[in-house]
């Protein structure tokens, strides 16, 4: 495992290996079975590349209300708990007493990407981001605390963590597009993304 900072985000490259990633993998693909993934739109009404779902006390989710966390999916059940071996990762790298409230759940397809974004609807600053990457490989681009100003970008592997707390928690951060075919992990390809934090 490397530990690379940048910006102030930590990434601990090769984090889990393969087994983890294979035991975290079945361990959404069953939070998939009760909270499918869905099709978010922007309260413009665009559609985002990304399809998403979520574990935990709260969901994210974005329609034409507007950005909000949510205790219930779309369809109106209450999202499943978040994964043991998710909570495991939290807890070694986060340093952060309290348990993560939602796990978010991205799947990006092939040409799927992420516009440069603060994480900011949560209430409490002072705890971290955990993103934990799965399947193939994504190039994460890291910005500056305000919008604008030169930005630096690293590719995401199968494993790979990010931590994004301290001064870089409200970072702007995006993903410009993934490697198709990078990683065998999951069965029909892509790359799904997970990112842990707490929401009140």
């Amino acid at each position: 495992m490397t530990r690379l900072t940048i910006r102030g985000v930590v990434i601990y490259q090769g984090f889990l290996d393969r087994a983890g990633q294979e035991t975290v993998r079945d361990a959404i693909g069953d939070v998939l079975q009760s909270a499918p993934l869905f099709e978010p739109v922007t309260p413009r009404g665009k559609k985002m590349s990304v399809r998403m779902s979520a574990a935990g006390q709260y969901g994210w989710v974005t329609d034409r209300k507007g950005y909000r966390y949510e205790p219930q999916h779309p369809q109106g059940q209450a999202w499943p708990a978040i994964p043991n071996c998710l909570q495991e990762v939290w807890e070694q790298v986060s340093g952060c007493a309290r348990p993560p409230e939602c796990c978010l759940i991205n799947h990006y397809a092939a040409g799927a990407r992420m516009g440069l974004h603060q994480d900011r609807d949560e209430a409490d600053f002072t705890c971290p981001v955990v993103s934990v990457s799965l399947g193939d490989d994504a190039l994460f681009r890291i910005g500056n605390t305000t919008r604008g100003g030169p930005t630096q970008s690293v590719w995401l592997s199968s494993g790979d963590v990010a931590v994004m707390g301290g001064d870089a928690r409200l970072i702007y951060h995006g993903i410009d597009r993934t490697r198709a075919g990078s990683s065998t992990l999951l069965p029909q390809g892509g790359r799904i993304n997970l990112t842990m934090r707490v929401v009140t």
